[in-house]
C-alpha cells in the first residue's frame, strides 16, 4: 500500500477521472476501430486470429489512458506488456503506437526522479524489439533491411525521447511556478507578521506616550490644587478674597485637568494614529473649518489670546453645533458663526435659517448633551433652541479666566 501511494499522483479529482475516461474512449473510437476495419478492408491483415490480436492488444494499449494522471506508472506497465504481446501477435506496426509517445510524455510530466527514467529504458528497448520484429523478421536479412530497421529504432526512440523531453520541460516549469507560488504566499506570510508586529510595537509606543501625558497632566494638575489649597487653608482668615482666588485656581486647574484627561481617554478609545497626538485645536483652527462646513464667521470686538481648554471648548462647540445643522437644517440654512469678546466672557453664537430642532446627540455622547458638559466644565453656560425668524440658535457663553488671573497681583 505504501509502495502504491507513490506511484499515485495526488490531486486528482473527478473532473480529472471523467476526462481521461472520455480521452481514452475517443482513442479506441478514433485510432483503433478505425485501424481494424482498414486493415482488414485493405488486406493489410488477413488473418482473422491476427486481425483479433491487433484488435485486442491495440485497445489494451489505449485504454490505459484513463490512468494518465492518477497512476502513470501503471498505465506504463499496462501499455509495457500489451505492447509486448503485439509485438509478438502482430508483424506489422498498428495505430495503436500513438500511444507510446502519450505514455512518454504523461510519465515524465507526472512522475519524479529515477521512476520517470524507466520510461525510457522502456522506450528503448520497444524502439529496438519493434523494427526487427516487424522487417528483420518478416523480410529477408539484406543490408537494405538492416538499414531499414535502423531508421526505423530511430524513429521509434524519437517518439519516446522526444515527448519525454517536453513532458519533463512542462513539469519544471510547473514545480518552478509552484515554487514561485509557495515562496510568494511565504513573503506574504512574513509582511502580514512584520506589519502586525510592527502595529503591535506602535501601539504599545502610543499607550506609553498618552501614559507619560497623563501622568504629566495629573501631576502637575494634582501639585498645583495642593499648593493653592495649603495656601487658600492659610490665608482664609487672614485674607478670604486671596481665598476666593485660590479656589479660582483650583478650579480652572482642574476644569483644565479634566479637560486633557477627556481627550487622552478618547484617544485610547479610538486607538492610536498620528492624528491622535496632534496639537489639541483652537481658535486658530476656527475659520477653516468653518469655511469647510459652508458657514460665515463674524468677529465682534478685539480677538485675545486665550487659554487652551477655552479654546478647545469653543472649537468642539462650534463643530457641534455645525455638524447639526448639516446633518438637520437643510441645505439652504445657511449657517452663521459669531464670536463676540468682551473683558470677561467669549460669547459663541452659531444661527441658521434651517427647518428647526435638532436631535439631542448622535448616539455616541457629541451632541448637544456633550456641548453642555464641555461649556459646564469651564464655568459657563449654554442655550439652544428655536430662533426667532425660524432655525435653530445654539449660544454659549465662555469666562476668559486667564485674563483675570494675569490681572491679579
Amino acid at each position: 500500500m505504501r509502495l502504491m501511494r507513490q506511484f499515485v499522483v495526488p490531486g486528482a479529482t473527478r473532473e480529472d477521472w471523467t476526462f481521461d475516461l472520455v480521452l481514452a474512449a475517443l482513442a479506441v473510437v478514433l485510432v483503433e476501430v478505425p485501424y481494424v476495419a482498414l486493415a482488414w478492408w485493405f488486406g493489410q491483415i488477413d488473418s482473422p486470429a491476427v486481425l483479433t490480436a491487433a484488435a485486442v492488444t491495440g485497445l489494451a494499449m489505449v485504454a490505459p489512458i484513463v490512468l494518465r494522471r492518477h497512476v502513470p506508472l501503471l498505465m506504463m506497465a499496462a501499455m509495457t506488456v500489451a505492447a509486448a504481446a503485439q509485438v509478438a501477435l502482430v508483424p506489422v506496426p498498428t495505430a495503436s503506437i500513438v500511444a507510446v509517445p502519450f505514455c512518454a510524455y504523461t510519465v515524465a510530466r507526472w512522475v519524479d526522479g529515477r521512476a520517470a527514467r524507466s520510461v525510457v529504458v522502456v522506450g528503448a528497448l520497444g524502439a529496438v524489439a519493434a523494427p526487427v520484429r516487424w522487417i528483420l523478421g518478416e523480410f529477408e536479412r539484406t543490408p537494405a533491411t538492416a538499414l531499414a530497421a535502423v531508421l526505423v529504432s530511430l524513429v521509434c526512440l524519437g517518439l519516446v525521447v522526444t515527448p519525454y523531453a517536453i513532458g519533463r520541460r512542462s513539469r519544471d516549469a510547473a514545480l518552478a511556478r509552484q515554487a514561485g507560488d509557495v515562496a510568494e504566499a511565504e513573503r506574504y506570510r512574513i509582511l502580514l507578521s512584520e506589519r502586525e508586529q510592527r502595529a503591535r510595537v506602535a501601539e504599545e509606543a502610543a499607550r506609553n506616550r498618552i501614559a507619560r501625558d497623563l501622568h504629566d497632566v495629573i501631576a502637575h494638575s494634582v501639585s498645583v490644587m495642593v499648593v493653592q489649597a495649603d495656601g487658600g487653608r492659610a490665608l482664609a482668615a487672614k485674607s478670604p478674597e486671596a481665598a476666593v482666588r485660590a479656589l479660582d485656581a483650583i478650579a480652572e486647574t482642574g476644569r483644565e485637568a479634566l479637560t486633557e484627561m477627556r481627550r487622552l481617554v478618547g484617544v485610547l478609545r479610538e486607538g492610536p494614529d498620528d492624528d491622535a497626538f496632534a496639537p489639541s485645536p483652537g481658535l486658530a483652527q476656527l475659520p477653516a473649518m468653518v469655511d469647510r462646513a459652508g458657514a460665515r464667521l463674524q468677529i465682534v470686538g478685539e480677538p485675545v489670546e486665550v487659554p487652551a481648554t477655552v479654546g478647545l471648548t469653543a472649537y468642539r462647540v462650534v463643530q457641534e453645533a455645525l455638524t447639526n445643522v448639516l446633518k438637520h437644517a437643510g441645505p439652504t440654512a445657511g449657517p452663521v458663526v459669531r464670536l463676540r469678546y468682551d473683558d470677561e466672557r467669549l460669547t459663541i453664537e452659531v444661527v441658521d435659517s434651517g427647518v428647526g430642532p435638532v436631535v439631542d446627540g448622535d448616539g455616541r455622547g457629541n451632541g448637544l448633551r456633550g456641548m453642555r458638559e464641555r461649556v459646564s466644565a469651564q464655568g459657563g453656560e449654554l442655550a439652544v433652541g428655536e430662533g426667532d425668524a425660524g432655525g435653530f440658535v445654539v449660544r454659549a457663553e465662555l469666562p476668559l479666566r486667564a485674563r483675570r488671573e494675569e490681572s491679579t497681583p
